[in-house]
């Protein structure tokens, strides 16, 4: 066996897991009516079929005045337990286990939800939700203590095995054990003893209500990263004490709170395993399971943590909701079949932060399990060939489906790689994980019996000649060529030019930002390594608008400008002009509506949008049987889009 630690059982508590793997809990905002749903069952049954030992659910909230989003479950009304107990039956036909979080959001709540006051242990507003809560008064925190008990108790009737209580980065435990937040002058604030007094209340109401032979933890935050709060040296004693307590069967862990949120859901700039040291010790003190979170998304690093001692229990959330089967596929030694997650966080974490139905960049299935789940692929009822032109994330996930229904497949692309824009874009700072995306379709393509033409331009008349029962045009996009006046001048030069190393560049640059994005910010950040003074304008509030959602706002900014890269906002740049080393760039503020003009520059470099690239498929229209677009060929777009339409009409057709 590849992993024996990893596929090696664990007791936790009075519960056996067959293997280290915990699909760890996220907010899926699959919820109906505050109700689990049928969605959930299927979401969270697919992990368990593809081999998880563990699920925990989405925090589940305890009490009225904890709503922090809309779609959260209602776990203190019995009208719960109908919907667990058809998700726990679900999930045991799998000999998995699953594990309901429990939780109270505190400060992190959001009053024009619930439309009640926020409870927390001290007005002290949270820096995201920023609403000044009510300090809760003794009765409050009794009242909480007893609605814990009442949800634990729910759970259990739902046929739930375990609970975990998130004393985590979003929990009010945390923010009574926090001096932070936690400003009390009673015996709830001050010395730690006080401090821990209200979770501890929590703690022993959930145990009262299930008995001792029910398993139960909690999710603590090892570190919250923040000046004033807790350090890993007081996590290390605060664990300790709750060991000692005799209450718990488990320590999970996560790193963080809101006041760092790209540390709780770290992006691709994050380094992988980054928690893992934090686990390691926390492990050095306590002798219950822990568990260790945090970018292990692959097997061959958990196992590692495993035979080091780092930590007992190995938590994958985003690495699963990628790819339901990488346990699976571990324990059968099929490594190259597993769809490794890139922590792009574009599907996920950055659809939940919009209040979206959660997602997957590389996972179209997410949320929609029962239709295009694992098995429900059938084969297609007349065998088509089907050409395919284009071989970017679209054409390769159109060909992968298209060809597993059992058509006869044809892929066509004029570079000599598969990867399409994915090519360009791993290229730009930080962002070569991204071409895990090409690792992870490539190999699927390899061991397929699709036809791969490459270094090949598909032509309107060879198509009509081939005679293809259905034709499929993938072709992308291109950046715009005159998208302000004066963009046909010299030294005026695209992000992809820039990426792709054809641009020669001055020494200072002018990058107008009307992306927000990654194709933005990595160019930029590009530049400012190779030595360049880099001046970024856009018309959005800030640089790197649309990175808030995938929590890479806040380290982007800080990279580019501890690199010296300056920022002007607020900026509709006009015109572009100047010869090379003497550019300038005109505009007006949005808000005062003051033009002005800025430069010299060296160079300009645009990333100003894309035009789709569908020459090829207007000239194709009315002249094949079958003749579909997808991806960029249709509308310029994240490649989230791209992968969701090849997967469609690749099981489709």
């Amino acid at each position: 066996m590849m992993f024996p630690n990893l596929f090696s059982p664990l007791k936790i508590g009075t519960v056996e897991v067959k293997n280290r793997i915990s699909f760890q809990p996220h907010l899926t905002n699959l919820a109906v009516g505050n109700l689990p749903s049928e969605r959930q069952m299927y979401y969270w049954g697919e992990r368990a079929k593809g081999g998880a030992g563990l699920i925990i659910t989405e925090e589940l909230t305890v009490h009225p005045t904890d709503m922090s989003y809309e779609k959260l479950i209602d776990v203190y009304h019995s009208e719960v337990i109908p919907g667990f107990k058809k998700i726990t039956d679900y999930v045991h036909q799998y000999d998995s286990k699953i594990f309901a979080q429990l939780n109270h959001n505190g400060q992190q709540g959001d009053g024009s939800i619930s439309r009640l006051p926020v409870w927390a242990p001290s007005p002290v507003p949270d820096v995201l939700f920023r609403e000044v809560p009510k300090a809760m008064e003794p009765e409050d925190i009794e009242e909480v203590t007893r609605y814990f008990a009442k949800s634990a108790i729910h759970v259990r009737e739902g046929g739930f095995d375990g609970i975990e209580i998130q004393f985590g980065h979003s929990s009010l435990a945390r923010q009574f054990l926090s001096p932070l937040t936690n400003h009390r002058q009673d015996e709830y604030g001050g010395s730690l003893e006080n401090r821990m007094r209200a979770p501890l209340k929590f703690i022993s109401a959930v145990r009262k209500a299930v008995g001792n032979d029910f398993t139960l933890g909690i999710r603590m935050c090892a570190d919250e990263m923040i000046p004033g709060g807790l350090d890993l040296a007081q996590v290390q004693e605060i664990c300790a004490r709750f060991e000692a307590s005799g209450l718990i069967d488990f320590m999970d862990l996560s790193i963080a709170t809101f006041y760092n949120l790209y540390l709780v859901e770290g992006s691709m700039h994050t380094p992988l395993g980054y928690t893992i040291p934090l686990a390691a010790g926390v492990r050095e003190r306590i002798k219950l399971p822990v568990f260790c979170t945090g970018r292990i998304n692959d097997p061959v690093m958990a196992e590692k943590v495993l035979a080091s001692g780092q930590a007992d229990m190995i938590g994958m959330c985003r690495a699963l909701i990628c790819d339901p089967f990488l346990p699976k596929k571990a324990l059968e030694g099929r490594m190259d079949d597993i769809r490794y997650c890139i922590a792009c966080n574009q599907g996920c974490i950055g659809r939940i932060g919009m209040n979206k139905a959660l997602g997957c960049v590389q996972n179209p299935a997410v949320g929609r399990e029962k239709e295009w789940g694992e098995g429900t692929l059938t084969k297609a009822g007349v065998k088509k060939r089907v050409t395919i032109v284009g071989g970017g994330p679209a054409g390769m996930w159109a060909a992968k489906m298209a060809n597993r229904r059992g058509h006869q497949v044809t892929l066509i692309d004029r570079a000599e790689n598969l990867g399409g824009q994915v090519i360009t874009a791993m290229k730009g700072t930080g962002r070569d994980e991204f071409g895990v995306i090409i690792r992870n379709e490539k190999s699927q393509i390899d061991k397929s019996g699709v036809t791969v033409k490459l270094g090949m331009e598909a032509t309107t008349e060879q198509l009509l000649a081939d005679k293809a029962d259905v034709v499929i045009v993938a072709t992308g996009s291109n950046p715009k060529k005159h998208p302000v006046g004066g963009a046909d001048g010299p030294a005026i030069f695209n992000v992809v030019q820039v990426l792709n190393n054809e641009a020669e560049l001055g020494e200072k640059v002018c990058l107008i930002d009307y992306d927000g994005h990654q194709r933005a910010t990595a160019t930029a950040e590009f530049l400012a390594n190779q030595g360049k003074k880099v001046d970024m304008i856009t018309s959005s509030l800030f640089i790197c608008a649309e990175l808030g959602p995938t929590q890479d706002l806040y380290s982007s900014r800080q990279r580019l400008l501890q690199k010296g890269v300056t920022f002007t906002p607020d900026i509709a740049v006009m015109e572009v002009g100047g010869e090379a080393g003497a550019k300038t760039v005109k505009g007006f503020n949005v808000y005062s509506n003051v033009w002005n003009e800025w430069g010299p520059y060296d160079s300009i470099v645009l990333a100003m949008g894309q035009q789709v690239d569908d020459a090829l498929y207007m000239s194709l229209k009315g002249k094949v049987p079958e003749l579909y677009r997808i991806g960029d060929c249709v509308s310029p777009r994240k490649v989230d889009m791209a992968i969701w339409e090849g997967h469609k009409i690749g099981r489709e057709i």
